[in-house]
């Protein structure tokens, strides 16, 4: 492809020769010969320092924001914001062919990506899904690295996509991804919106900024689907030129609205009330269920599918690995493996499983190292308070020691009566766990939901709480 067509739509503030481009990357370890090496300023490293390096390498040209001095340099306002757009150039602008919804919030976004996947392809619709558990092309699984991918990454799954025939694409947007500008010109048919509570402040420093990365999505938008239960929804769409299409089950007057809920171990029932009313059977236990189902049908049918058939889609549902995902143990007691891994999300997943616990909630979890610091005493706090019992012990500690995020943890824990235990290796706090079950106890496993590995301050390592918890019942019999 040539550079002039690569830089389509694109301000170049300087002349530069035509020439063939064999590939693009922001990242110094991947150019080649005919590479366009685009040169970003992150945290730790800018591109822009290598820039001579790359084209020494055979890069045939380098997208720079300052003037360097260099031949074959081509200069624009930002590098970080001309990457997505230069990137859908080089792919041949995929998503134009293709129908997307995006989704942001603190919670729900992966199970309800899921539902919405499901519900499209039980009325015929082939769907490419990309998220934090991993990216599809119809049926065919791609791992997935980020929640949401960098722009190469993410223009090539569109590629795929287009190129296997999908007509829809349901993906995650991440706070991160929307304020590094991942999903720059990437225009959306609906967006939505699940919840807003405190996570990532590690990145974003500040709430407002938070809030300001997720208000983003809903700007590039035909119509915004939003929670008016969470005291975020309506805001984060406030004065936007889109249609507004909102959801609830506390208000009446929202646009869809779930009505006489209903809860069980095997999973939530309520009556879907709109210009119609229909019975849903999602068959995914929790109160947040409720929420997920709710928003993937207002999705589903804003996008113009029938009510009976998203109906009918929802009752066929399946759950997603490490959201409230039940492990098979054999056992009278039950184990639970879920993603929750911040405060808010601890709250909803430990409160569904209390309305329908016939015994103790036992919760195991952690929270990780080097990030936001004052998640631990609150997420402490929030298990003492609603679990029947606490095992205290390492999520991904990184860099730190595990042990100094415990103490975090516990200083939250001081003013609570609920007995728990610190059991510092993950492995062994499992073991202990099981080991002291009771009859009717759900433990539940908190904070690694999809993962298959531990990040330990010595490196990273295998580690799956599925594996963990077949070697207990295993060495047991």
């Amino acid at each position: 492809m040539k550079l002039s067509e690569v830089l389509k739509g694109i301000e170049v503030k300087n002349e530069y020769t035509d020439t063939e481009i064999a590939e693009v990357t922001q990242d110094s370890r991947q150019v080649e010969k005919d590479y366009l090496f685009i040169c970003i300023k992150g945290a730790s490293f800018d591109g822009h320092s290598v820039a001579q390096q790359m084209l020494e390498k055979g890069a045939a040209a380098v997208v720079v924001e300052r003037d360097l001095g260099l031949d074959k340099q081509i200069i624009v306002e930002n590098t970080r914001a001309a990457l997505s757009p230069i990137c859908a150039n080089f792919f041949g602008n995929p998503a134009k062919s293709l129908k997307l919804v995006g989704l942001t919030g603190t919670n729900g976004k992966t199970t309800t990506t899921f539902l919405i996947k499901q519900i499209l392809e039980n009325v015929g619709k082939k769907v490419g899904l990309i998220g934090t558990v991993q990216n599809m092309v119809g049926d065919e699984v791609y791992p997935a690295h980020y929640t949401t991918p960098d722009p190469h990454e993410l223009q090539s799954l569109f590629r795929k996509m287009v190129d296997a025939g999908c007509e829809y694409c349901v993906m995650e947007v991440s706070s991160q991804a929307l304020a590094q500008g991942r999903v720059n010109g990437v225009h959306f048919e609906v967006a939505a919106f699940t919840n807003l509570t405190q996570d990532h402040l590690d990145y974003h420093k500040t709430w407002e900024n938070y809030f300001a990365s997720k208000r983003m999505l809903f700007e590039n938008c035909d119509i915004a689907v939003t929670n008016v239960d969470d005291e975020y929804g309506l805001e984060i769409v406030k004065d936007l030129p889109c249609r507004v299409v909102t959801y609830s089950v506390n208000n009446n007057n929202s646009d869809y609205t779930a009505k006489n809920v209903m809860f069980s171990p095997e999973g939530v029932k309520y009556e879907l009330v709109c210009d119609t009313i229909g019975r849903v059977d999602c068959p995914i236990p929790g109160r947040f269920s409720v929420y997920n189902s709710l928003c993937a049908a207002s999705v589903a049918l804003v996008l113009g599918f029938g009510f009976k058939d998203v109906l009918i889609a929802i009752s066929k549902s399946i759950g997603v690995k490490g959201r409230i995902e039940v492990v098979p143990t054999d056992t009278d007691y039950t184990v639970i493996i879920d993603y929750a891994h911040s405060p808010d999300g601890l709250k909803n997943i430990i409160t569904s499983l209390k309305e329908i616990a016939k015994g103790r909630v036992v919760t195991l979890f952690g929270c990780g190292g080097d990030r936001d610091k004052t998640k631990r005493p609150k997420m402490g706090k929030i298990a003492a308070e609603l679990s029947d019992f606490c095992v205290v012990t390492s999520d991904n500690p990184r860099s730190e020691e595990p042990s100094a995020i415990i103490e975090d943890i516990l200083e939250g824990m001081k003013d609570t009566k609920t007995p728990y235990k610190v059991v510092e290796n993950r492995g062994e706090a499992i073991r202990w766990a099981m080991e002291n079950a009771r009859k009717d106890d759900i433990i539940l496993l908190a904070g690694k939901g999809h993962e298959t590995y531990q990040i330990l301050p010595t490196g990273t390592i295998h580690f799956d709480e599925r594996e963990v918890v077949a070697e207990v019942l295993n060495s047991n019999k």
